[in-house]
């Protein structure tokens, strides 16, 4: 989708993974980024300066206000605009409800669900002014099948599906669309390493007998980004290589 000629991109949790391929198919489109995370993100950087956008770093904790209202502040420093929020960030820790504690359930609801919510609220004034705006916040497709040992993120992920529906009934007179993508199982580092055993068993249930590509996700954050989304808004894509078939 190559409509984001002199748009600027936020994205949140982009120093590896799904994050990572999503900042680099939006500078391919044409945007220049600006990254929120916590971790080294100069990886990242390196692979949008080869595609000739500019790209800038913050620092920033996605679950405190503080820190999302200072990103802001500074992406308008930095740009002047943002036509683009991407809620990419968040975790996946595995463990059973008898095992969850309720320090271990906040923690993932504050980055998954309380981050999504905080960088909306820094971003979608920004987008307001300008009239002009798209969001994709990432869900995920466990939220439409049996799966076990993730009850808090997939309530998580439940409340970033339910806080897309609602935000973009309120945005939508700014000319703004917020939509999400619920990725299956896709072959980061992270799963490698937390969950590796699912990469061969996973992709058996599915119509497309592979996991999916961090690529395969940005291709779907591409789109939900781009002019060709002007009406269609409160979605979520399922792009989990068949399984959910919704």
């Amino acid at each position: 989708m190559n409509n984001k000629g002199g748009k600027v991109a936020v994205v949140t949790g982009a120093a590896k993974g799904i994050g990572q391929a999503i900042v680099r198919r939006l500078a391919e489109d044409g945007a220049d980024i600006a990254i929120a995370d916590i971790a080294d993100t100069s990886e990242t950087q390196a692979l949008v300066r080869k595609t000739g956008r500019r790209v800038v770093f913050k620092h920033c904790n996605t679950s405190s206000e503080e820190n999302t209202k200072a990103f802001a502040e500074f992406v308008m420093k930095e740009y002047g605009r943002c036509d683009i929020l991407v809620n990419n960030a968040g975790i996946y820790p595995f463990v059973t409800f008898d095992d969850m504690t309720f320090d271990q359930w906040r923690q993932v609801m504050s980055v998954n669900l309380d981050g999504t919510f905080l960088m909306c609220k820094a971003i979608v004034p920004i987008m307001r002014k300008q009239k002009y705006g798209r969001i994709a916040n990432l869900a995920s497709a466990q939220c439409f099948y049996v799966a076990s040992n993730s009850l808090h993120y997939i309530a998580s992920k439940m409340g970033v599906i339910g806080l897309t529906r609602a935000l973009a009934t309120e945005v939508a007179d700014d000319n703004i669309t917020v939509n999400a993508l619920a990725p299956g199982i896709t072959n980061t580092g992270t799963v490698r390493k937390d969950a590796g055993e699912y990469l061969t068993s996973l992709p058996e249930l599915q119509a497309i007998h592979r996991p999916g590509d961090p690529k395969d996700m940005a291709n779907i954050v591409s789109f939900l980004t781009s002019d060709d989304v002007a009406f269609m808004t409160g979605q979520t894509l399922v792009n989990d290589g068949g399984w959910a078939r919704l």
